[in-house]
């Protein structure tokens, strides 16, 4: 049993720093190719080869001293169980440090990148597939690794929906026990007419997919940690779609780079707070739609449908939803007791 468990944490650790490493090198050893031709062409030429293995040098030192000085003590830190990074369950000390020291200089070399070519007038290289992908792959790594680091990897899962631990992963623990009343047969009555106030719900949306006992039974299973991948790739796809327009030749070469990338950062931020947390949704609002929805109208405006229609709309409804059902409906106008039935 203890051996698995350190080959476990071996393996997360290896994941983890990995993610940590890898976007940087190739993202600044394509920022060192680029000042290299630049240093090339100019006028009188430079030497490139120098400027590019200075730059590639920075980035082994950058890497190293960050992980001896930064990353390391933090990892001891949190696994010695130190309070003021494991005692408050809202936010993860790890991706915080992991968004600041990879993600941030990442983003910052691919708008230098861009900036470099501009002034330059050379258009070499727009990192439009592997560096991009890459820094947020490495991203939802870290992120699925934290969320699965204290679950067991082997047997069964849950799929209940009570969070334990630091997984952040439902299960059937009970953290609340109340008190139980006796339960009472009811004899189903007859349909009749709704009571205001009291809505009748159809039957079919109280039974759980779990009890259903036909012949594709067989395909009603899920398990939390399978959700976990699912849900890690999607809480991105809007950011991944953001920092994708980026690679567009016309924005690419603009100072459109600039509001895009430090957005995206500013959206990646949403990651150290913990999955579950009550302030999630308005972090979501204020760090990603309503910015990402004054963005997109801007790049629409002047380059045409270089993002999809269908991310716009996504932004504006749900900044629409948030101000509506969290503020609108505490007016008196909108406060009613009356209920109306599903649609």
């Amino acid at each position: 049993m203890g051996s698995r468990k350190m080959l476990k944490f071996a393996f997360c650790e290896v994941v983890q720093f990995v993610g940590l490493c890898v976007p940087l090198f190739i993202i600044m050893q394509r920022f060192a190719v680029i000042v290299a031709l630049v240093k090339t062409s100019a006028k009188p030429p430079g030497d490139g080869g120098t400027a590019y293995w200075l730059i590639v040098a920075s980035s082994v030192a950058y890497v190293t001293s960050t992980a001896l000085l930064v990353w390391v003590p933090l990892k001891y830190m949190v696994f010695i169980k130190k309070k003021f990074l494991v005692s408050r369950k809202e936010w993860r000390p790890v991706a915080l440090v992991y968004v600041v020291l990879s993600t941030l200089p990442c983003f910052a070399f691919l708008i230098a990148s861009s900036e470099v070519q501009r002034n330059n007038n050379m258009k070499h290289d727009m990192f439009m597939e592997l560096p991009v992908s890459l820094v947020l792959f490495s991203l939802i790594c870290m992120d699925v690794v934290e969320r699965l680091r204290y679950c067991y990897l082997t047997g069964q899962g849950e799929s209940s929906t009570v969070t334990t631990g630091h997984s952040d992963i439902p299960s059937t623990v009970l953290t609340h026990v109340q008190p139980v009343l006796p339960v009472t047969p009811i004899t189903p009555a007859a349909p009749g007419p709704a009571v205001p106030g009291h809505p009748t719900v159809d039957p079919q949306y109280r039974r759980s997919p779990y009890d259903y006992a036909g012949p594709m039974s067989f395909l009603c299973v899920g398990d939390n940690r399978a959700d976990v991948f699912v849900d890690s790739f999607m809480f991105w796809m809007d950011t991944v779609e953001m920092v994708r327009v980026a690679g567009h030749p016309q924005v690419f070469y603009s100072s459109w780079v600039f509001p895009i990338f430090i957005l995206s950062y500013l959206s990646c931020l949403r990651v150290v707070v913990t999955p579950h947390s009550p302030l999630l949704s308005t972090l979501g609002v204020a760090l990603q739609d309503f910015p990402f929805f004054v963005v997109r109208v801007g790049l629409v405006t002047f380059f045409g449908f270089v993002t999809p229609v269908l991310f716009l709309l996504k932004n504006l409804l749900v900044c629409m939803a948030f101000v509506y059902f969290n503020f609108m409906t505490k007016m008196r106008v909108f406060n009613t007791e009356r209920m109306s039935l599903p649609f």
